[in-house]
């Protein structure tokens, strides 16, 4: 591999739809859980220090609160506590399959999940343990988006890995509703921010855009995608990264 992978510190953001069957319409496939279990086996094989951040997408969403009467904070604690289940699924098979890992929520959730603490996930992380960060971070209007971006700075990580469903990186718009949306190969975090790109949320952004991590948006209808991406190959997704 190009990079030095002991020194490599990543977050590995997924999307709640990369682990729901699109057979069923149930929230887990087996097969793209064994898939996420197995990448993440390959990164800790190879040194690299691993943390996830998973959206709720295939069990709720905010529409469904609106939909209902919901109030938003109500929808948003819904989501929060999805991405709790999401990865209690994760952590248990990455134990059934001899990978050390530590589940952490940043909600009160003690019988499922100790609550967050920076000091105590960097240390475990620090020592190798894959770390999973539910609830994002426990706030109303905050996405896990800006989860992954906090997470990574306190992690001291190096490289956010965004893998998307169904679409190969970042355009100048919808390129599932315009046929003439540009492909973008690179862009900084400012330049997201400025022209209004929905590549991540605003607050994320703005965490991102003074910080030396990188991130790379990409397709992950491709699993290996994901080791090609850190090591090394450039021509896959968008980069975004600071001015």
């Amino acid at each position: 591999m190009k990079n030095n992978n002991h020194d490599l510190r990543v977050i590995l953001k997924l999307s709640g739809e990369a682990l729901a069957s699109s057979s069923t319409h149930t929230i887990f496939d087996k097969e793209k859980l064994a898939k996420i279990i197995s990448l993440i086996k390959e990164f800790v094989e190879n040194g690299v220090k691993v943390g996830v951040v998973c959206g709720a997408g295939n069990i709720f969403r905010g529409r469904i609160a609106e939909e209902n009467g919901l109030p938003y904070e109500v929808g948003d604690y819904l989501g929060m506590v999805g991405t709790i289940i999401n990865l209690k699924a994760i952590s248990a098979l990455l134990s059934e399959n001899n990978i050390k890992n530590k589940l952490f929520s940043a909600l009160e959730v003690e019988d499922v999940a100790p609550k967050y603490n920076k000091e105590i996930a960097r240390k475990y992380y620090d020592e190798g343990y894959v770390i999973l960060f539910g609830a994002g971070v426990g706030k109303v209007r905050h996405t896990t988006d800006t989860c992954a971006a906090l997470r990574a700075i306190e992690m001291d990580a190096k490289i956010i890995l965004a893998g998307k469903n169904g679409v190969d990186g970042v355009y100048d718009k919808d390129p599932n509703v315009y046929q003439d949306a540009k492909f973008i190969k690179e862009i900084t975090y400012q330049e997201a921010l400025n022209k209004n790109l929905k590549v991540m949320d605003y607050q994320a952004l703005g965490l991102l855009k003074d910080s030396d991590i990188i991130t790379r948006v990409f397709s992950m209808d491709d699993f290996s995608n994901f080791m090609k991406v850190i090591s090394g190959d450039e021509n896959i997704g968008t980069t975004i990264k600071k001015e």
